[in-house]
């Protein structure tokens, strides 16, 4: 169950309000921190991932002595104090050099974990890239791609599917203006070979790469209707591999995916509207007794008739012929 707080003043009440639960919630804000051991590769990754979503997200630069696989109170403190359900730590370690964490939070507590493993030698920075950045704000386009995303039993892999989605959604609106779409964010999961399936005793060297790549949408002049789309990369470029995974706990997972009731008309069974925009309703019943049906009553379906023999059929034949004789005689 959510804690409920009793507001002292006008003030805390209009900023409970602002964080209390919404039908339509709004834009995860994403934190960023840093280790007490951080290197400069990771300390450039978050830079850049927070360039790219600059609006929705604070940036902290001092170090915090947490490790979050450890204790994470001090996780659950920064989102309550900031308001954010989404956090980024930064550390770097002997065993686990170039370390990204992904925190999401619920009620101010954590609700998962994931640690993305950033490849040094292959990461190229945003500033690398010498083109035209898109603006501050602009939703990207999303595309995952490997057989890994599509699992129907939940792994790390379908986790960090929906945190990248949490994390670059942005506002949630109901009509996109073709114009706007600038960018696109592609990660795509490797195909396992057979020598990272043997990765011996760290399992994160036997998980596929993940490869984040962003690319910059140009539409050109095609002399048709529809232009000739182009993509040119926009940095920045990771390769990941997933390390440590925590699990949400099932019963605050639950709790997290509820949905408010709205006001909004359930669609009724059975009934549909035509192109004429009369309703129609389809009605089902149960089997018919055919034998009770009611006919029209005519002579010839008598249930009499049926039940007598073929000497009955002929006495009434004889018995129709007599009158007809009689009148031709007295003419």
């Amino acid at each position: 169950m959510l804690r409920q707080i009793k507001p002292r003043n006008a003030r805390s009440k209009r900023a409970l309000e602002k964080r209390a639960p919404k039908t339509i919630e709004n834009p995860k804000t994403a934190l960023f921190l840093r280790g007490t051991s951080c290197s400069q590769i990771t300390q450039d990754a978050l830079g850049d991932l927070y360039a790219l979503r600059q609006v929705h997200s604070k940036r902290f630069q001092k170090k915090n002595p947490v490790h979050p696989f450890e204790d994470a109170s001090s996780l659950a403190f920064f989102s309550e104090k900031n308001d954010c359900s989404l956090l980024l730590f930064g550390s770097s370690s002997k065993k686990r050099p170039h370390t990204i964490t992904f925190v999401r939070t619920f009620d101010y507590k954590i609700l998962d974990m994931l640690e993305f493993y950033l490849d040094g030698q292959t990461f190229r920075s945003l500033t690398q890239f010498k083109n035209e950045k898109v603006p501050v704000g602009t939703r990207p386009l999303m595309v995952f791609a490997g057989t890994a995303f599509e699992s129907p039993v939940p792994n790390a892999f379908t986790m960090a599917k929906s945190m990248l989605i949490d994390f670059f959604r942005g506002e949630i609106s109901d009509k996109i203006d073709v114009e706007g779409l600038r960018y696109c964010v592609v990660v795509t999961a490797d195909e396992p070979t057979a020598s990272e399936t043997a990765g011996g005793d760290d399992p994160a060297a036997a998980r596929p790469v993940l490869r984040l790549r962003v690319y910059t949408i140009r539409t050109k002049r095609s002399g048709q209707k529809l232009p000739r789309v182009e993509l040119e990369e926009h940095g920045p470029r990771m390769d990941f591999r997933l390390g440590r995974i925590q699990e949400p706990d099932d019963a605050m997972l639950k709790e997290a995916l509820r949905k408010a009731k709205t006001n909004e008309e359930r669609t009724k069974k059975n009934i549909s509207t035509d192109i004429m925009g009369d309703k129609i309703g389809r009605i089902h019943t149960g089997k018919l007794d055919l034998s009770e049906l009611q006919t029209r009553k005519m002579k010839g379906l008598k249930r009499q008739r049926d039940q007598h023999g073929d000497e009955d059929e002929e006495e009434t034949v004889v018995a129709e012929e007599e009158p007809k004789r009689k009148r031709k005689a007295s003419a």
